[in-house]
């Protein structure tokens, strides 16, 4: 396994969503790999353990309680950072949510607005704010987190496909964009990764083993495994890497 040890020394990532489940798993994997975090989520009690962890590693951590799809919280969260790091190396945009299961000829403006918000709107003035103050230390990397449903939509979950959708030509037109100022933008797509959240999907035998078997590696994914894609992207070793989604799908797609 690639753990790029102290390749991101000196470096400080900001996770959304970096408490629980996948961005816990980055935050952490970013962390060993030398960088100082600020962690960011809706409740400050979903950030408190990662943050005690990743302290006993020997880095700066910090917990700022944000929702990213209110931008008042989003100007507190990028005062807080410069206030206390002064900069941002590496962006990790992890957080998001799937508020609506359904056909679309069901889906209500409440619900649009909700994911819409969340998945993206929130992504791109973040991404927005951070590539501001990127610029002035002569770059960085931001990682989106898409879903290969965003690729392939799956059935029930047409607004989260369509979000994860828009991730990805997000992603493309920050690279395009932004790469004169060295600045970086990729996009992981996943499928269905074993967390908290998805326990209903992977605790459903009859669910797992449908899925299971169209994905030729035989398995869905682990956390840790999301996060050393993000780990790779946020390092030197992806330096002339932009632009990109990166599908951690085990073959699914194939």
């Amino acid at each position: 396994m690639y753990t790029g040890n102290s390749c991101l020394e000196g470096k400080v990532g900001l996770i959304t969503g970096g408490g629980t489940g996948i961005g816990q798993a980055i935050s952490l994997a970013l962390a060993r790999a030398g960088a100082d975090i600020v962690v960011c989520s809706r409740k400050l009690s979903n950030l408190e353990g990662v943050v005690t962890e990743i302290k006993t590693m020997g880095r700066r951590a910090l917990a700022v309680p944000t929702h990213v799809g209110r931008m008042d919280d989003l100007a507190n969260l990028i005062n807080v950072v410069k206030e206390e790091f002064g900069r941002v190396d590496i962006l990790v945009n992890n957080a998001g949510t799937n508020a609506v299961y359904g056909p679309i000829l069901e889906i209500e403006e409440r619900a649009w607005d909700v994911m819409i918000s969340t998945n993206m709107k929130g992504m791109f003035f973040l991404s927005q704010k951070v590539a501001g103050m990127m610029k002035v230390h002569g770059g960085g990397s931001i990682i989106n987190m898409s879903s290969v449903a965003g690729i392939c939509p799956e059935q029930l979950l047409s607004l989260y496909s369509i979000t994860k959708a828009g991730i990805i030509i997000m992603t493309k037109t920050m690279a395009l964009e932004w790469g004169q100022y060295n600045i970086r933008v990729n996009c992981i797509a996943p499928s269905l990764v074993k967390t908290r959240l998805t326990k209903t999907l992977w605790e459903n035998p009859e669910y797992l083993e449908k899925t299971v078997k169209k994905i030729p590696l035989g398995r869905i994914a682990q956390v840790e495994e999301i996060a050393q894609a993000v780990l790779f992207l946020a390092s030197d070793a992806a330096s002339f890497v932009t632009g990109h989604t990166l599908i951690a799908d085990g073959g699914l797609l194939l």
